[in-house]
């Protein structure tokens, strides 16, 4: 049944001391009390220290069925975050057997070409790891070689087999999932993978937890280069927390890749109480804005966004309850700027040293550089590139010219794009489009 976690467990409302998610009631006095999940309530009373009577049962000193009925029946209908989980794990453990069961198209879009040695790496991933696979495309950055990298919601295992490639034998790939079933998948074909990539001994492991608890699988801060994600950020309620742990575990100048999916605007009450629609990757999808407020009070840099696609619905009934609501498929890259490293703006000139990028580097949807070119790049930008795996790659000069940079069709500084939604308009538009600063990019970068 949804909602076995109360609404004083959410902070809707103050805490009795009966917590239908605890085997305890933390509160101790602290005006705070916990679920089981690690999801926690302010402002609640909390008792002092006393046992939790059990599920449904009353604590003898300060809480009554009758005093308290309307809260009970208002916790019916919003599930926490356990409750979710369960949720979660059931239909994609369950339900889902290939992605062709989908009802959406949230999992299964890609958004840009694949460089051939993403492309060949994909032919040598084992097939029952493929269909068993649901994510947004392929999330996969550049520049990865002898690279440490966290696959947070890694199901069965593709991105980290492919990973396990481009980083080389002295890379290493983590994945945890928190659906047992996905994990035991990917666990099943590690030596066959090994054995296929001609390594003596795994680069890769699979950990069974939550994004959210990353200590609790014992991933230490300040021990990976690269957080990546495929389209799982949002199967949970609590989005602050993943950016939090996937801030804690990446070293100075590390990065998130990530895809997931975002919506044109908060949510109704309706779609986020909705199942399936919380399978399908739409009832928990943050609105876009929300993003960027969120990271900021993380720590990290600004979202550089990458790549969008739109999202389809081919059920009559999801769509009714939709309603105006649209949804995109889109690609953040965040950055772990070491305080130090933030200067002013500064030109830049790509070496083309990165394999499969020789030529040009899209780095984003507002900077595409190519080899041997003069760039101009706003202080976020030349921060990010000084400070993180991507230094090498570039020669880096302090001061933006006044003028255009080299090979910059665009007339006049254009505004950077943020709104995944805006750029697929862009994308969708006829005619020419270049990059706001930066040398002409793809077709609808700007």
């Amino acid at each position: 049944m949804m909602g076995s976690c109360p609404p004083w467990e959410r902070g809707q409302l103050p805490s009795p001391c009966l917590c239908a998610c605890s085997a305890m009631c933390p509160g101790s006095g602290r005006g705070r009390s916990s679920c089981r999940d690690g999801s926690q309530a302010q402002g609640g009373v909390g008792c002092r220290g006393g046992a939790w009577p059990g599920p449904g049962r009353v604590h003898p000193r300060r809480w009554s069925w009758r005093q308290h009925q309307p809260y009970i029946l208002l916790a019916v209908a919003n599930p926490c975050r356990e409750q979710i989980h369960q949720e979660v794990q059931d239909y994609y453990g369950k339900e889902l057997q290939k992605s062709e069961d989908l009802k959406t198209n949230a999992c299964v879009t890609s958004a840009r070409p694949l460089p051939k040695a993403v492309r060949d790496a994909l032919e040598h991933v084992h097939e029952e790891v493929v269909a068993r696979y649901y994510g947004c495309g392929l999330v996969i950055p550049e520049c990865l070689l002898s690279c440490r990298i966290l696959d947070l919601g890694c199901s069965s295992g593709r991105d980290c087999y492919l990973l396990s490639q481009l980083v080389g034998e002295q890379g290493h790939v983590t994945g945890i999932d928190m659906t047992e079933g996905q994990v035991e998948v990917a666990k099943k074909h590690i030596t066959y993978h090994m054995n296929k990539f001609g390594y003596r001994k795994p680069n890769v492991e699979f950990l069974h937890g939550y994004m959210e608890k990353l200590g609790d699988a014992g991933l230490a801060d300040e021990s990976y280069d690269i957080v990546i994600s495929n389209c799982v950020i949002n199967l949970t309620p609590d989005k602050k927390a993943v950016l939090q742990e996937a801030f804690r575990v990446l070293k100075p100048g590390g990065e998130m890749y990530f895809s997931d999916v975002y919506a044109s605007q908060r949510l109704s009450e309706t779609i986020r109480k909705h199942r399936v629609l919380w399978g399908e990757c739409l009832a928990g999808a943050l609105y876009w804005r929300d993003l960027y407020s969120i990271t900021e009070e993380v720590g990290f840099s600004p979202p550089c966004l990458v790549t969008a696609s739109p999202i389809t619905i081919g059920d009559k009934e999801l769509e009714s309850i939709i309603g105006d609501c649209r949804f995109v498929s889109a690609t953040f890259r965040l950055f772990k700027v070491p305080g130090g490293s933030r200067a002013g703006p500064g030109q830049v000139i790509y070496n083309g040293g990165i394999m499969g990028h020789e030529r040009e580097l899209v780095f984003d949807a507002n900077f595409t550089f190519k080899e041997g070119e003069v760039v101009d790049v706003d202080a976020e930008m030349a921060a990010i590139l000084q400070s993180s795996r991507f230094a090498e790659e570039f020669l880096i000069r302090a001061g933006a010219s006044a003028t255009a940079a080299q090979g910059n069709c665009c007339k006049g500084a254009k505004e950077k794009i943020c709104n995944p939604f805006q750029l697929l308009e862009q994308l969708a538009a006829p005619g020419p489009a270049c990059c706001p600063r930066g040398t002409c990019g793809p077709p609808g970068c700007c």
